[in-house]
């Protein structure tokens, strides 16, 4: 079975922003949850260059076994909680493949990302063919909605609704007032 979904995420910041924002997060994200033999392994970081396509590629390993509730791991045949991501970044556009090697075939996550300086209004970025465009399930993300983030893990200097970008004019939200 094959899911193609779109998630538009509409950003208060300029693309060249997000970019170094990007690098930091991932990278303290992996700081966080790595130790005691779990977390995230970091096999390969290094560029690339590929039909002319530049770019940094990783490949980690995530172990995840500390993450699930204890029935989980009674239940999990060994190596179905270890993920492999393999990730190609090129800045403006990434593409990100997650397999497990327990599952082999049967699992397979391909997330390509374009970040584009737009509202979120762009119709199919990845120029898909009409047939399967028409399947695609187009979600936008409010990453402003503080509904959707706990009181204890709410930090008021990370929330996105009150960042102001510093080398771009607030734009208007389509369906909210400038941020």
């Amino acid at each position: 079975m094959v899911l193609i979904k779109e998630y538009r995420v509409v950003l208060p910041c300029s693309v060249e922003e997000y970019q170094v924002g990007q690098l930091f997060s991932v990278a303290e994200a992996s700081k966080n949850e790595t130790g005691g033999g779990e977390g995230i392994e970091v096999l390969k970081n290094e560029p690339y260059e590929k039909d002319g396509e530049k770019g940094q590629y990783t490949h980690k390993i995530y172990h995840i076994k500390s993450k699930v509730p204890a029935f989980v791991k009674m239940m999990a045949p060994t190596g179905s909680l270890v993920f492999h991501e393999k990730a190609w970044n090129a800045y403006p556009y990434c593409r990100t493949i997650v397999t497990n090697e327990y599952m082999k075939d049967n699992f397979f996550i391909k997330i390509e990302t374009w970040h584009k300086p737009d509202l979120g209004t762009q119709e199919n970025v990845h120029k898909l063919d009409s047939s399967t465009w028409d399947a695609v399930s187009v979600v936008p993300i409010d990453i402003a909605d503080r509904s959707q983030v706990s009181n204890a893990d709410y930090k008021p200097d990370e929330d996105p609704a009150t960042f102001k970008s510093k080398t771009q004019k607030p734009q208007t939200h389509p369906k909210k007032k400038a941020f």
